[in-house]
């Protein structure tokens, strides 16, 4: 699969490059950029080509890797779906649920395979533990907390001008959400939601299979106290998300091998553009509330039909 790599920033240079670059399976084909030698440098590091046209680069791939904001990035995923290119994203989707819808539209009218990095979801023991737990069932309820510390450290993402509007429930709140949602059964509704320190977001969640979890979301935690945690409790017992022996990079290799098993078989990946769009459909529904104070219940969708159902569409899938 020839595939190209569209943003340069950090993210694309720590995961996206690297993992093209090194892997046996694609051909790493170009980078575009909005910065045109940002893009050159970054091409040159990795032995490729550097495009300042995103049509010419799309002209020559079968595939895009997507290291952008969420707004720029649904619209060039909408455009390469339309294109005829299989998509391989990141989270969220998009900055507001009409952009992501657009993008699952454009993908599931050129017929194109997608895949959402979710990083947890491309780590093997994090992934077998979902798979485990979502099997079990009779879980009564779940606590996510994760917490960043991107806004209380030098870190390279703290600049980010969409991560300083959307905060820590755009950002990291899709991470939870891609854990909570395979085990617990899809959102009914955001029973509640707040305000925390800086960027931190609380949240609780009403799913359908009866159960209800507890989110707590932020970037400016102390550094000390940053991590993830995700606890169930239920009929079974207590359970708990373990840690992952290895980070983004091999993560986002094995993300590269479900593209390419999707694209090669025509199945949906469970993280494809879709079950993103209902992350972000949950997400905007919290945000909402919080900018009501708690005024009202927003009430989510009914269980989305195919092709922008979630976790529903899998399960009837036999997955």
């Amino acid at each position: 699969m020839r595939i190209g790599l569209l943003g340069t920033g950090p993210w694309a240079q720590m995961v996206h490059a690297p993992a093209l670059s090194g892997h046996d399976e694609v051909e790493f084909t170009g980078v575009w950029g909005r910065r045109a030698d940002a893009a050159a440098e970054l091409a040159d590091r990795h032995g490729t080509r550097a495009y300042t046209d995103v049509d010419a680069l799309l002209a020559d791939v079968d595939a895009v890797a997507v290291a952008l904001p969420p707004d720029v990035q649904a619209a060039l995923a909408a455009r390469a779906a339309r294109a005829g290119r299989h998509l391989l994203l990141d989270k969220p989707l998009a900055a507001t649920v009409a952009h992501g819808r657009e993008v699952v539209e454009a993908a599931r009218r050129a017929e194109v395979a997608s895949v959402v990095f979710f990083t947890t979801r491309f780590q093997p023991e994090a992934d077998a533990w979902i798979a485990e737990q979502a099997k079990k069932g009779g879980w009564f309820t779940a606590r996510a907390q994760w917490l960043g510390s991107v806004f209380t450290t030098d870190s390279p993402f703290g600049a980010s001008p969409w991560r300083r509007e959307k905060g820590a429930l755009w950002d990291v709140g899709p991470h939870a959400l891609s854990v909570l949602l395979p085990v617990l059964g899809d959102v009914r509704r955001v029973s509640a939601a707040a305000h925390g320190p800086g960027d931190t977001a609380h949240v609780v969640l009403d799913h359908i299979g009866g159960a209800s979890s507890t989110l707590t979301l932020s970037l400016t935690a102390p550094p000390a106290a940053a991590g993830a945690t995700v606890e169930l409790r239920g009929e079974a017992g207590v359970s708990t998300l373990p840690d992952s022996a290895d980070g983004a990079l091999p993560a986002f290799g094995r993300a590269v091998d479900a593209l390419l098993e999707a694209a090669r078989t025509g199945r949906s990946h469970p993280c494809d553009a879709a079950f993103a769009l209902r992350v972000s459909e949950v997400l905007a529904a919290a945000e909402s509330l919080r900018g009501l104070g708690g005024g009202g219940v927003p009430q989510l969708n009914a269980p989305l039909e195919e092709p922008r159902c979630a976790v529903g569409c899998l399960r009837r899938r036999g997955r």
